[in-house]
Parts: structure tokens; C-alpha cells; sequence
């Protein structure tokens, strides 16, 4: 099944919170999405692995994408090696994706840099014939994305992208909220986190707000790139 944007994540949630917007505004246009999740999130302080599957499951429901994949690589401890990026080479042969967007490069948790170089350096060697790969045990061609976006996370980075995400702010929260054991919860037992608190919430409108305002819309989502971004036509840029 070839998609034309394939977002990867180092944990369910970070898709949803930092670039769900910009996957409702591409299947608005009737573009094919599927999400990789490399971890189940199971070192995360609320909720366990078993709940999250059922979250990302229910998110990805309300937000319509293709598909959703689970690589099940250890939360915390995955590396950046051989065996991890053919793992993410099979899924970009698998997919065949145009886009692919990845994890901040440099965020306040240590999985998520980590995340953005393995893909990175995975999307790479998916384009090279000589590695062989397989999946479902059919041989798999090289394929290489045009480009590789990563969502802006935590902590701030200044964009090269940004894009408008204003019709879909409202499901893009209603993604987020899926993963209820990660939020606010005043009933909740379990011990407090960095995004648990009320506040945290309002701190992603307020991004997608700081966001919009740069490109003079309400909410937005901002990515940064290796390299340049090019257009053929200048008039179609905000």
C-alpha cells in the first residue's frame, strides 16, 4: 500500500500532539497517511502499554489515517543501529511514502532526538538497492522519500515550515484527548507528569496559536527541515 505521508513517532502521542493537524489537512485533501509508532510508550508514567494500544488505536479511528503500525521497540531504550533502521526500512519500502515526517531532532525527552536520527539515517539507506529487505517474506525495492519534516515537540525551534492547521484544531485536540490516561484527569490516582497537568493542554493551543500567528492564521503546526524547501510557484506560499 503506497501512502504519501508517513509519520513516524517515537511514542503514540507525539504524532497526535504535534503534528495531527497536518495529517487532517492532508487527508482533507485526499492524500493517504499512515502513522509508525516505534514504541508501545510502556515507561510512561500513566497509564500502561495495553491502554495506549487502545488509545492510538481510537485516535487513529478519529483521525481516518490509512494505516497504523507498532514496531514495538523498547521505550527508553532503543538505539540508533543496524537492526533498528532496517526495521524502519522496511516500513518505508513497505509504504512508499513522499513525505515522511519524524520526531523533533532536539526535545526535552531523550527518545525523541534519538527517534529523528534513526529515521533520518533509516529514510536514507531505504533508497539504497544493495540493502535487502523483505516484507512478509516478499523481497522489497529501495525507495527513498522527497523529504523529511520534523514536528516541532516541547521545546521551542525556530520553523522553516509552517503550516496552516485552523479547520482542524478541534479533532486534532479530540486526537490528543483519546489518550485520556496521559492528560488532565482530576479523578486519576496515578502519579503526576510533565503533560498531565491542566495546563498542558492549554499550552498546545497556545503553540498552535504562537504558530498560526507567524503566517497571520489562527492555529498552525511548524516542522524543520535539513534542507531547503523548494517551490516552483511562489504565489501559492502564505
Amino acid at each position: 500500500m503506497k501512502l504519501d505521508i508517513l509519520a513516524f513517532a517515537a511514542h503514540p502521542d507525539d504524532v497526535e500532539l504535534a503534528a495531527s493537524g497536518t495529517v487532517l489537512a492532508h487527508l482533507a485533501l485526499g492524500k493517504k497517511v499512515g502513522i509508525v509508532d516505534l514504541t508501545r510508550g510502556e515507561l510512561g508514567t500513566r497509564g500502561s502499554a495495553d491502554l495506549r494500544d487502545q488509545e492510538a488505536a481510537l485516535s487513529a479511528s478519529i483521525l481516518g489515517i490509512t494505516s497504523r503500525d507498532n514496531l514495538n521497540m523498547r521505550d527508553g531504550f532503543f538505539t540508533n543501529d543496524e537492526a533498528h533502521q532496517l526495521r524502519i526500512v522496511e516500513m518505508v519500502r513497505k509504504y512508499q511514502p513522499e513525505i515522511v515526517l519524524a520526531n523533533s531532532e532536539f526535545d526535552r525527552h531523550i527518545d525523541h532526538g534519538r527517534a529523528a536520527q534513526l529515521v533520518h539515517e533509516a529514510c536514507f539507506l531505504a533508497g539504497l538497492r544493495k540493502i535487502e529487505t523483505s516484507h512478509n517474506g516478499i523481497a522489497q525495492q529501495a525507495w527513498r522519500p522527497k523529504a523529511i519534516y520534523h514536528y516541532i515537540q516541547d521545546y521551542h525551534t525556530q520553523p522553516d515550515v509552517v503550516l496552516d492547521i485552523t479547520p482542524y484544531f478541534e479533532t486534532k485536540l479530540k486526537s490528543i484527548k483519546a489518550f485520556a490516561s496521559q492528560f488532565y484527569n482530576p479523578e486519576s490516582n496515578e502519579p503526576d507528569s510533565p503533560i498531565s497537568s491542566e495546563d498542558f493542554l492549554h499550552f498546545i493551543e497556545a503553540r498552535a496559536r504562537e504558530f498560526g500567528r507567524a503566517i497571520g492564521v489562527t492555529y498552525a503546526e511548524a516542522f524543520t527541515v535539513k534542507r531547503p524547501v523548494g517551490t516552483n510557484n511562489l504565489l501559492t506560499l502564505i
